[in-house]
């Protein structure tokens, strides 16, 4: 800026008053400055104007893991989203660890942030709560019942009414898999969907039928395929999975198919989430889609207007859902 003033011969202050469309400025007086603008090729520091209205023009985006693909799209759409409103974005993993998940809603190492979209597993309600200074959105059904800012899933709704489509489709024995020793928030509600629709069905919901697994992978899918393999040829009666995601789901159908269950003939499965790869499995994957364009909308809608006014009081937006009905449930049900 002073290079310009000094070849306009003009001050500092009146090469800033162009730069910033200030009206009081003569046309002719706009005109030789900009002249000497363009000739030096001075661009403002975006930064540098940033810190000096007290922001970074960056928010951070905190999931438990890039890896999965629903956070992975998620992050996407925020990142895309965000730019639309002139931020950028630093995405953090936290592995779905408590600790981790501590240091993100602290500020660390995201503390140039203005604002943090945060997808917790862990933190309690109370420490949620307590989250300092930083404007916050949470994301998903840990933000349930908490009086901040939140885009939530009613993973109740979600599980339920998967379940009812295996339901409608023939299926008397449905299991659910993706039963962890200790059940966060989303796993507990997809649980709870999935017995109070069968429940309502008549149809029992519980001991074989509960798919237990180490974590929410593709791994874990095919290794609970092979173990229901093996169950089945022993007796176990299963002819519909509840899985309570899509990876879940795409890793058990590779152990069905490698064993000759077929799917839906034998075994009809639904998986939650409506990832890419549910579009181009083999069956195809019916699941329960969870709009994430409205969440990565709403939850930057939802930060923007907190960061201009902390004063607001707590906002809740609730992402729709929807059966996509696919290849995996589509088949003529058991005799």
């Amino acid at each position: 800026m002073r290079d310009v003033a000094l070849a306009a011969g003009v001050s500092p202050k009146t090469v800033s008053n162009v730069v910033n469309g200030y009206a009081h400025v003569s046309p002719g007086m706009r005109q030789r400055v900009q002249e000497h603008i363009d000739a030096l090729g001075y661009r403002p520091q975006a930064a540098g104007r940033q810190l000096r209205q007290g922001r970074t023009g960056m928010v951070a985006v905190a999931v438990p893991g890039i890896d999965m693909p629903f956070f992975a799209d998620l992050a996407s759409r925020l990142v895309r989203t965000a730019r639309a409103h002139g931020l950028a974005v630093a995405v953090e993993q936290t592995d779905g660890d408590v600790e981790r998940e501590r240091e993100v809603a602290a500020g660390l190492p995201t503390r140039f942030a203005d604002g943090l979209v945060f997808s917790p597993l862990e933190m309690s309600a109370d420490e949620l709560v307590a989250v300092p200074g930083t404007p916050v959105v949470l994301l998903g059904e840990h933000a349930a019942g908490v009086p901040v800012d939140c885009v939530g899933i009613d993973s109740v709704a979600v599980a339920a009414l998967g379940t009812r489509h295996l339901v409608e489709v023939g299926r008397r024995r449905v299991a659910a898999l993706g039963v962890k020793a200790t059940l966060h928030d989303t796993a507990s509600q997809r649980l709870q969907g999935y017995r109070s629709a069968l429940a309502a069905a008549g149809l029992p919901h519980g001991g074989d039928l509960l798919l237990g697994v180490e974590d929410w992978t593709r791994e874990d899918g095919e290794a609970a395929g092979e173990r229901l393999v093996a169950a089945r040829r022993a007796g176990l009666e299963v002819d519909g999975v509840l899985a309570m995601n899509d990876v879940l789901a795409l890793g058990l159908m590779r152990a069905l198919r490698r064993h000759g269950v077929r799917v839906p003939e034998d075994v009809a499965v639904v998986g939650v989430d409506d990832v890419a790869e549910s579009a181009y499995s083999t069956p195809t994957l019916t699941t329960v889609a969870i709009d994430r364009s409205v969440m990565a909308e709403a939850a930057l809608r939802l930060l923007v207007s907190r960061m201009a006014d902390p004063d607001l009081p707590p906002r809740a937006v609730e992402a729709p859902h929807r059966l996509v009905v696919r290849e995996s449930t589509v088949g003529a049900a058991p005799a």
